[in-house]
């Protein structure tokens, strides 16, 4: 048996390509949207893809399933349990099969047997894999998606908070109670392989270790710790991290199926100007994606500064609308990761690119700049409430502790919440160390907000200092 396991720290997200070598046929599960990884190992592997499944429909990628379908000819294995409201619109274009609680399939000598697992979301399912090729008697792993995670279970609140259906966080995390009760039945020798790892927004506190097994998670996981239900509850729902607001998109993409790769249009890179970066900020959002202590110095008025980095999809996500425009200022060598990274989430619409050395082509005064402070240089002006103070970690960290009359609105949520901020002070942007915050700062400066600093730092070194903070 051929197992491949394949995960993308930014999207802190897990897919297998699994193989029976013996008749040189594989499957992927949970994959993401770029398949050319699959593609790749499975040529060194000496195996054909001919089969794509998912655990459920995904909130946090875009999923690959549709591409490989499309690519290769290869099998839809799909979820046909939670009802037609989960149910995968797009598979019917492609040769598939919609699979219940007890189904299996084969590939090669591999078999799989399905699980429903609701929790997460209602069609959740789980596959329990057995090599019919090996003196094992019977399955020898399981992958669980975003069910049992190592230390954690998935999310029960999207749903909820990123689908909008009412009501459904505390029938969902009932569901996961009786799922997790049939979990604990299963073989303790049996490998769990899960769709993510730490950093996930899939759930609160997941491991960062690839893989466990049964009997190990029964002993430390906390969520198979409580047998009480109305306790499990509680504890399963209290401090769940914000879902991203790109989570409903995905959940639509994912379910009706999103546009080919291959469909979507290249953006033009275009000569570096002055002139089209301020056509660009009439158009549509225009992304400066250098370090953000560089853009503190430089920067086009109305531009967002989301630096590149591992945080980038995250933030994209959260802050950059589906139905406008985007336009890139970034290195050139640096684009087609960037490109790629955005597509990641369905983000396709990327018009037009530039590179960085625009800035050395003009004057400074053609720049605007924003101030960043440290706690000493503004600690008198806070307290005398001279400053406006706006905290934009999450909720998670403002129920810790915070700088006292500052305003709380966690960074994802200010394009929905800007207009509840005066203009009346300069603001403080704040977060736990300066990083997210330098987001917040070129947000409200792009969306006309003169007076805007940054500071240095952030939360940790305020309480460094000794400055005073609520508790």
């Amino acid at each position: 048996m051929l197992l491949k396991y394949f995960y993308d720290d930014k999207l802190a997200q897990a897919s297998y390509l699994v193989g029976c070598q013996a008749t040189g046929e594989a499957i992927v599960i949970d994959p993401a949207r770029d398949i050319e990884k699959y593609a790749k190992a499975a040529k060194a592997n000496g195996v054909k893809i001919v089969g794509a499944t998912e655990t459920h429909i995904h909130a946090d990628f875009l999923s690959g399933a549709k591409e490989i379908a499309s690519r290769f000819g290869a099998t839809l294995f799909l979820s046909d349990e939670g009802g037609s409201d989960w149910s995968y619109q797009y598979a019917r274009e492609y040769k598939h099969r919609f699979l219940k609680n007890g189904d299996t399939f084969t590939i090669g000598n591999l078999t799989f047997e399905v699980l429903h697992t609701p929790g997460h979301t209602p069609e959740h399912i789980s596959l329990l894999l057995t090599d019919g090729g090996s003196s094992a008697k019977g399955p020898i792993g399981i992958f669980t998606g975003d069910f049992v995670f190592v230390g954690d279970v998935g999310r029960p609140d999207l749903m909820e908070k990123a689908a909008n259906v009412s009501g459904s966080s505390e029938e969902m995390a009932r569901k996961m109670f009786r799922s997790l009760s049939r979990f604990k039945k299963l073989p303790d020798y049996l490998q769990v392989w899960p769709g993510h790892g730490a950093g996930s927004a899939c759930g609160k506190a997941i491991g960062a270790i690839q893989s466990t097994t049964v009997g190990y998670e029964i002993r430390t996981n906390w969520a198979l710790q409580h047998d009480d239900e109305e306790d499990f509850i509680q504890r399963l729902l209290e401090g769940q991290p914000e879902p991203p607001t790109y989570f409903s998109m995905m959940k639509q993409l994912n379910k009706e199926g999103a546009q080919l790769l291959q469909e979507v249009e290249i953006p033009l890179h275009v000569d570096d100007s002055i002139a089209v970066v301020e056509a660009w900020l009439e158009q549509g959002i225009v992304v400066d994606t250098r370090p953000a202590k560089v853009f503190a110095q430089k920067h086009f008025p109305g531009v967002i500064n989301i630096p590149y980095d591992k945080s980038f999809i995250t933030w994209a996500g959260w802050l950059l609308d589906y139905d406008r425009p985007i336009y890139l200022l970034a290195p050139k060598q640096s684009i087609p990761d960037i490109l790629k990274d955005l597509q990641s989430i369905g983000m396709d619409q990327v018009a037009s690119t530039m590179d960085l050395t625009v800035f050395d082509l003009h004057d400074d005064s053609k720049f605007v700049k924003y101030e960043e402070v440290t706690p000493e240089e503004v600690k008198d002006t806070v307290q005398t409430g001279q400053l406006y103070v706006l905290d934009v970690r999450y909720e998670k960290e403002r129920n810790e502790g915070y700088i006292p009359e500052a305003t709380h609105i966690m960074l994802g949520y200010l394009p929905v919440r800007i207009q509840e901020l005066s203009h009346d002070k300069p603001i403080l942007v704040q977060c736990k160390t300066g990083i997210r915050s330098a987001i917040g700062v070129s947000f409200l400066q792009a969306n006309g907000f003169k007076n805007v600093q940054n500071l240095i730092g952030g939360y940790d070194e305020w309480v460094k200092l000794g400055f005073p903070i609520v508790r």
